[in-house]
This record gives structure tokens, sequence and C-alpha cells, in this order.
């Protein structure tokens, strides 16, 4: 069930994604001639009006063909009048963006809409996850950890580097507390550590909870995972929150992306379809709502890359109008040939270079960091 889910989450942001570019052609009058999910002969068509519905055999996306894309293609006299290349600049740009539009917009409903139910991460001290034995039954996930040891912890207004600097007071209080008669693989300390925890809007409750030492960690362990805190948040600041993820998300993007050119680094983490694709299917056996967040993500990302200014991307569409505004006459068509062909040859081994790196990690069990 989650390959369906996922391919059904990567095949509706596809269709979301150029039904932008279609809506917002026919709402400025140009001719849709075909709606296509994955490329290729359709396998299945059907026509309503003037425009073909069709599915493809290969899944690398999806298209929107407008008539007169194509500036030298045989146009029937009585549509020529809405061919795209006839067209003002300021509609062609309208309908190009119209398609990467729909990816950032579900990307912010989806991740604001996430931090609205969830709340807003703060730098914090708080259990986010609960996995020992001494802790189940005591320590709940989004406890916070208000002191440990009457050390205090958690705390409103921490910054970042503070939040970090008493989590890690927090395992040295806890590893203060050995075994008695020396340290041996499970055994139970001599000493409780005292913790004051709390809940969001609850009492602070008080618990006696013994570690036990770990070999692997080489250190003594309560068992739960140490996060931020999330703190409830109204529409505006969700909306905030969502903003500043998706920007630092596409500053990141970026970085990565100009950074294949000089760093060895960037190219091993560039990850591609297939990458977000397990990525998403795992997330689905795990909890369909980290798998919703990955979605948005995703659809940020493919706003993100189709924003590129290389033909055939949307970017490179926009950045040809925009050129033949400032020029002030149409770009002649050989020239836009040998821009596509330079886009293929810069998309290509970018593409190729994120299946290998999804490959490889699939290959050698190293997974997605989905957990």
């Amino acid at each position: 069930m989650s390959w369906f889910l996922a391919f059904a989450g990567f095949a509706t942001l596809i269709i979301l994604h150029e039904a932008g570019h279609f809506a917002v052609a026919k709402w400025v009058g140009m001719r849709v001639e075909r709606f296509s999910l994955f490329f290729g002969k359709p396998l299945v068509s059907f026509r309503r009006g003037e425009t073909e519905y069709a599915i493809g055999p290969i899944p690398l996306g999806g298209y929107v063909k407008i008539t007169g894309m194509n500036p030298v293609e045989p146009i029937p006299p009585e549509v020529a009048h809405r061919a795209y290349f006839r067209q003002p600049v300021w509609k062609r740009i309208v309908v190009i963006l119209a398609g990467p539009a729909v990816n950032l917009v579900l990307a912010f409903v989806i991740l604001a809409g996430f931090f609205w139910a969830d709340g807003t991460p703060r730098p914090g001290v708080a259990a986010s996850e609960v996995t020992g034995q001494a802790a189940m039954g005591e320590l709940r996930p989004d406890d916070r950890i208000l002191s440990a040891d009457g050390v205090a912890l958690d705390a409103a207004g921490l910054t970042i580097e503070q939040a970090e600097q008493r989590r890690e007071r927090l395992t040295q209080i806890v590893d203060s507390h050995p075994c008695a008669g020396g340290q041996t693989s499970g055994c139970r300390a001599a000493s409780p550590v005292m913790m004051t925890v709390a809940q969001p809007g609850e009492e602070p409750r008080t618990l006696r909870l013994f570690p036990s030492y770990d070999e692997q960690a080489d250190r003594m362990l309560i068992g739960f995972a140490i996060g931020g805190v999330n703190e409830p948040a109204g529409p505006l600041e969700a909306s905030e929150a969502g903003l500043d993820l998706m920007w630092r998300v596409t500053r990141v993007t970026g970085e990565t992306l100009a950074g294949l050119f000089y760093s060895a680094q960037a190219r091993d983490d560039l990850g591609g379809i297939v990458g977000g694709y397990e990525a998403t299917r795992q997330a689905i056996e795990l909890d369909i709502e980290l798998a919703v967040r990955i979605l948005g993500l995703i659809s940020l990302s493919l706003a993100i890359f189709n924003l590129l200014p290389f033909l055939p991307l949307d970017g490179g569409h926009v950045f040809w109008a925009l050129a033949e505004k400032i020029r002030g006459r149409r770009i002649p068509f050989a020239v836009m040939e040998r821009a596509g062909i330079i886009g293929i040859i810069l998309i290509i081994p970018i593409f190729l270079l994120g299946l290998t790196n999804d490959l490889e990690r699939i290959i050698s069990g190293e997974g997605f960091g989905v957990r």
C-alpha cells in the first residue's frame, strides 16, 4: 500500500503543477491541446472540448501542450490568435509561473498547517522520543525537562546555543549516576536522577528515573531522545514559521546546486526523484503525517528546480520571455533551440547524479533519514 500511496502523492504534485499552467492558460485565452500526466505516447486518453487528457508511460513528470509553444509549428488560422507566442509577454510569464506557484502555495499550506496544528519549535530541552525501560511509563514525548538533580534546564527565551549547552548538561547529569560495583552492560544506577518535567499546559511533576549503562554508548542512559520544544501557534505564527522553513530549504537547495560545481560534499548530498519517492514511501509506513510533511517539502523543491533559468524548465521560459521584453522584439528561434540544448546538457547530469546517489543509498542500506 505504501508504494501506491507514495506514487499517488507524487502524481498529485505533478497534476497540481500542470493544473496551474492549464488553468491560467485557459484564463488568459490560450488554446490547450493536451494535459498529460507523465511523458510519452499516451497509454490512456480522452477528449473534453478542445483539450485531450492523457496518461503517458514514462513517470518523470507531466506537461501541458499549448498551441504555438514552438513558434514555427503550423497552426490552423482559426486558432492562431490564441497561440502561445502570439500572446503578450506578461501572459506568457503568468502562465509559466502558475505551475511553480501552485507548488509553492501547496508547500506553504502543508507546512504552515502543521505548525498551526502542532505548534512552532523553539530552542529548549524536551523528550522528543521515549525508548528506554527506565523512561517508559514515566517520561512522555513532549515533556519539557525543567530541571534534573536541581539544575535548571528548559526555560523560555533560550537561544539555540544555550539550549545545546543545557542538553549537554543533562547528558552529563544522567552519566553522573553510576552503577554500584562498576559499569557492566545493562546495569542499573545506584541512585536516581530527580527530574522535574511538564507537558504543555499541565502542572510540573517530579520523576525518579534510574539510568542504565549502555555499553555501545559507553555511558549511562535513561532512554529518551532530547529535542526542542513545540509551543502553541496561531495562524500568523504558523504562517511565519512555514515561510521561514521554506526560505531555509530554498537557501540550502540553492547552496547545494551551486556547490555541484566545486564541492564533492554537495555532489554526494544531492538526491533525486527516486530518493524523494522512497523517503515518502518509508514515511507512509511510519507516520502518514510525516509523509505529508515530506510531500510538502518535495513540492517546494519541485518549484525551486523548475524555476532554474534553463530551457526547457519553467524558469528558462520566463528568462527568455523577459529577454524578449527587454530586447523589444522576438528572440530568434535558432537561439532558443541552442539555449534549450545547453539547458538539457546542464540538467541531465544533475538528474543522473541525483539518481546515482539515490541508488547507492538504497543498495548500501544507508537510507534516507526517515524515522
